[in-house]
């Protein structure tokens, strides 16, 4: 199992947001992600910078650590002046890029370029047909196509990801149609648990069983699309279920240990924010770092 943080791009980066990236690999994480939005929830008023950016930043100071998005969506990006961004990225930091993508939400990325939150249907179709034209953006040279919702004329790609032969996909899902992008396309699988429970006072026990069973339906739609499901990472990322992983060191052990059993292979970990739902120990943080993997495998 890999232990991996999130970074929320919310300091300036000469008054401490250069110092989390610095930390991340000094600490041994095996990758920092940041979130791809334009603001976020409780944090909408607060400082936000951009995550590709930021990462490009990232990674001028790191040298080691894998850094990505978690999660890119199509709420506000379109897949060829992303792909531009992402070859570039994974350029500037030598093949260290993963981005994680999901359908997005019903939240301010939605409705701040004006347009009318979309259905979750057209949400989900939007994504099958995003991620597939991501897929040919970082691959060929040269692409043209006329879809539903996007379009590309002879965009180029040169030259090319440093990653061959693109840079992996982390793909969030849940639901059947983003399940079979994952199984299509990914090279992990990303979830944050249910978040229903989180919101209504669901149990860690539930939590367990609920992840269980989105283990499951992605086992079955991989058997349905001709793909071994171990040939995907599966990524679980903190913070939005019942558990409180961050409240001590034996706390993360327990934790962790439920979800390796269950086959995840990478935790992630939300940096510390003060005031805020991500408030937590930096000196716990530290040694769940350093100590908790050690400790849940008896190996450093």
């Amino acid at each position: 199992m890999r232990l991996s943080t999130m970074i929320l791009s919310v300091r300036r980066w000469r008054d401490g947001g250069r110092d989390q990236w610095v930390r991340a690999e000094r600490l041994g994480f095996h990758a920092a992600y940041t979130y791809d939005h334009l603001s976020w929830r409780s944090l909408r008023d607060r400082t936000w910078f951009g995550a590709i950016p930021t990462l490009t930043a990232a990674a001028g100071v790191t040298e080691r650590l894998r850094l990505g998005t978690m999660v890119t969506s199509p709420n506000f990006r379109h897949p060829v002046t992303l792909a531009k961004e992402l070859i570039s990225l994974d350029d500037i930091s030598g093949g260290r890029i993963t981005l994680g993508i999901g359908a997005g939400a019903a939240g301010f990325d939605a409705t701040v370029l004006g347009q009318e939150v979309w259905p979750p249907k057209e949400r989900a179709d939007r994504f099958a047909e995003f991620v597939p034209l991501l897929d040919r953006l970082l691959t060929e040279d040269v692409v043209s196509y006329d879809g539903t919702f996007y379009s590309a004329f002879e965009a180029r790609g040169i030259p090319g990801c440093v990653q061959r032969p693109r840079i992996p996909f982390a793909v969030a899902a849940t639901g059947p149609k983003a399940l079979r992008v994952a199984a299509r396309h990914g090279q992990a699988w990303v979830t944050t648990g249910d978040m229903r429970l989180w919101q209504n006072g669901g149990t860690p026990e539930q939590s367990l069983i609920a992840i269980r069973d989105q283990l499951a339906r992605l086992g079955d739609t991989c058997a349905a699309e001709g793909r071994d499901v171990a040939d995907l990472d599966r990524i679980l990322v903190t913070g939005f279920t019942p558990d409180r992983p961050l409240d001590s060191l034996d706390a993360f052990v327990e934790f962790a240990g439920q979800y390796k059993a269950l086959g995840f292979t990478e935790i992630v970990l939300h940096a510390p924010v003060p005031d805020s739902m991500f408030e937590a120990s930096e000196e716990v943080f530290e040694r769940i770092a350093t100590e908790g993997l050690a400790q849940l495998t008896g190996i450093r």
